[in-house]
């Protein structure tokens, strides 16, 4: 715009300009104004060219604006969908880690069973020097942890086991019995001889096992249980499930 102004004055300047003329007369008039208007010509060609540039500056310019903005949306839309991929990166790793433990799962060995004392009419046990209580009647034994000759319950895998067991007995003895893992109490039932004909109770637990880790019934000193086919005392348990080495 400044240029164009410039022109604009020269073209003023040259029109006011008259030089001196001699004894020509109307002859070097003519001639100036010929060469005037020729130069009048020139400048206003130029002045068209300069507004066709400055036009295709501004043109250039807004074009220009247009893409930084297009850019800065491009830059949000990209920055969106790197979150969405850490999202669906987390989702993946997930999946990986539960896809990991199925197979794990799928590959550990089930592990249930489930036992009363009775087998056949009804049962007493103990006192006895030997009070190892060995549960005959097996309603269920998956993976055969459980060996009905000895009583004895081997965890077959590293894992989390829950165990149940309740006892029944009468009041002539110490009613209850104790859960024994490698020769250690865990839980146990207790209940002083009463005024009650019988009593019962029951526990439960939830224990980390290692393979070849052992669990059995016990009677306390004194104790006396009893039962019969209605099954008063039983002993469950079952595989919840099993531990890697990272998880223990």
């Amino acid at each position: 715009m400044e240029f164009m102004t410039l022109l604009v004055l020269t073209l003023l300047g040259l029109s006011l300009v008259e030089p001196g003329f001699g004894q020509g007369g109307d002859g070097d008039r003519s001639e100036w104004l010929t060469a005037k208007e020729e130069l009048l010509k020139k400048l206003e060609d130029k002045l068209k060219h300069v507004e066709r540039w400055q036009s295709d500056v501004e043109a250039l310019e807004a074009r220009l604006n247009a893409t930084v903005d297009e850019l800065r949306g491009q830059k949000a839309e990209v920055g969106k969908l790197n979150k969405g991929n850490e999202g669906l990166r987390m989702r993946l790793n997930a999946a990986e880690k539960e896809i990991d433990r199925l197979k794990r799962d799928s590959g550990a060995p089930r592990v249930a069973f489930s036992a009363s004392l009775s087998n056949f009419g009804e049962i007493n046990r103990g006192p006895s020097t030997d009070k190892t209580l060995i549960f005959k009647r097996i309603f269920s034994n998956i993976g055969n942890g459980y060996d009905k000759s000895t009583g004895v319950f081997t965890a077959p895998v590293d894992g989390l086991y829950y165990f149940s067991f309740s006892t029944y007995g009468y009041n002539t003895h110490v009613m209850g019995a104790m859960l024994i893992k490698n020769g250690i109490l865990q839980i146990s039932t207790y209940d002083f001889p009463s005024v009650d004909s019988s009593d019962s109770s029951s526990n439960s637990v939830v224990l980390q096992l290692a393979a070849g880790d052992k669990l059995h019934m016990e009677l306390w000193d004194n104790g006396a249980v009893s039962d019969n086919l209605n099954g008063h005392t039983t002993l469950s348990g079952f595989l919840v499930f099993p531990l890697s080495k990272l998880e223990k």
